[in-house]
């Protein structure tokens, strides 16, 4: 009897401990991201401010794994011409890239083209903790991605601010390069404001941070911290062909980018309705303009907050709250961050003088793309079977200049396919700060390319 209760008791001790076993199995998956002390040992003057950095903020920055699927049709040697058709063929890629917690909450940040066209994304945490992360939106103009993962309380690192960076002070950027995760290296702030093209990207960045700190296939995504600790960058690109030229993204820009997909699940731009072209001094002087450089305003769109405040064709801007503008990137690089409502000074060179316009930039309209497309092209379109049909063309316009006639279909945008006006509308809305816009348009079994100038 004694052993029947003393099996008894055992098996309610095992029922009251099952439930502490599962949460212990629940908690291992939160990454452990306790900073280990540095050793008493180790003098004063070893514990340097670079030391102290890597040493508080490495332990929030994380490997991202991805995984994409590609399919590609394999055509048999002996039918070069896929007579016979071919089969496809699923193969698996990977990539490693960094991030950084930049929320205690799970939210994790890193490159646009570090997780761009993965199927499944995982973040591994300096501890060896692995997670699978959700992505939650990106900004292919800033290259900046926002992911979530399933922890709480995690050590974030404290994000600093790139508006007062000083050329020549030391930055310290950490990441994962060529899959060796936690390395360190050290420069300093080369440059500031600079302007990359990327081929990959098909499109130039703006309002670079340059650093001299090593940045390796696999540092993307990771943050350039300053001497204080606080990330003032996210490390993005090289230049293949070079040493020591890097490239960061301003975490003042970033801070913008991650607080609207945070909030609205994309970027919010505020919108200001002035269409720029850069200013060179060639330029000026073949032109006559008296500025030498600067954003030449090429078309004020009807109805936006650059016609409301007074801004004309052919005025100059020259600075934007006091920061000189000496391009078209410039100008769209320190309005981006602006808030919706936020008055901006516009410095402005008109017939010789010099002018001061304050506008106001609005959230964009619903219908901005299909705006554009009557001013530029004099165009209004109609969904009819999945395709976008002209419906209307205006007098005068170029597109009837040039021929097009009701019935013809609009097929794409800048070469991104469009099959309904809503695709269409968000087309060209992204496209209105381009210099030009190009239509495919389909007539019978032919498409045409038409390039339709922004200015006027």
């Amino acid at each position: 009897m004694k052993q029947l209760r003393l099996i008894f008791v055992l098996f309610l001790v095992s029922l009251a401990c099952k439930p502490a076993a599962e949460s212990q199995t629940v908690d291992a998956r939160q990454p452990r991201q306790e900073r280990a002390a540095i050793p008493p040992t180790v003098s004063a003057a070893r514990r340097t401010p670079i030391v102290t950095v890597a040493h508080d903020v490495g332990p929030a920055v994380v490997n991202i794994q991805t995984e994409s699927t590609i399919r590609r049709r394999e055509v048999d040697p002996f039918d070069p011409f896929g007579i016979f058709g071919g089969r496809d063929r699923s193969f698996t890629s990977q990539s490693l890239g960094s991030g950084f917690v930049w929320s205690s909450e799970g939210i994790i940040v890193t490159n646009n083209h570090v997780v761009e066209g993965a199927s499944s994304i995982t973040v591994n945490f300096s501890d060896g903790t692995q997670l699978p992360a959700r992505l939650i939106g990106v900004d292919p103009d800033s290259d900046v991605a926002v992911l979530r993962v399933d922890a709480k309380n995690l050590l974030a690192a404290p994000v600093g601010t790139s508006a007062d960076l000083l050329i020549g002070e030391t930055v310290i950027a950490v990441g994962n390069p060529f899959g060796l995760s936690g390395t360190v290296t050290t420069g300093v702030v080369s440059a500031l404001g600079r302007s990359v093209p990327s081929k990959e990207a098909g499109r130039t960045f703006t309002d670079f941070i340059q650093t001299d700190a090593s940045i390796n296939p696999g540092n993307s995504g990771g943050p350039l911290l300053n001497i204080e600790g606080r990330v003032i960058g996210i490390n993005t690109m090289i230049f293949a062909n070079a040493q020591g030229i890097g490239f960061a993204i301003p975490v003042d820009r970033a801070k913008k980018v991650v607080q609207d997909i945070l909030r609205y699940g994309q970027v919010h731009s505020a919108w200001i309705g002035a269409v720029t072209a850069t200013i060179t001094p060639e330029e000026a002087r073949r032109t006559g303009l008296r500025a030498s450089r600067g954003a030449l305003v090429a078309r004020v769109i009807s109805g936006s907050p650059a016609q409301a405040a007074g801004l004309r064709t052919g005025d100059i801007i020259t600075a934007v709250a006091g920061k000189p503008v000496d391009s078209r990137e410039a100008f769209s690089t320190l309005t981006a961050t602006v808030a919706a409502g936020q008055p901006l000074p516009l410095t402005v060179a008109r017939d010789g003088r010099t002018e001061s316009i304050s506008v106001r930039p609005s959230e964009a309209p619903d219908d901005l793309g299909l705006r554009i497309l009557w001013e530029i092209a004099g165009l209004r379109v109609a969904d009819r079977s999945r395709a976008v049909v002209i419906d209307e063309i205006a007098r005068g316009s170029r597109s009837e200049n040039i021929g097009l006639a009701q019935g013809d279909v609009i097929v794409g945008v800048n070469g991104v396919e469009v099959a309904s006006v809503k695709d269409l509308n968000q087309a060209l809305t992204q496209s209105a700060e381009r210099s030009s816009v190009v239509l495919q348009v389909a007539r019978g079994r032919y498409i045409y390319s038409l390039t339709f100038p922004m200015g006027v």
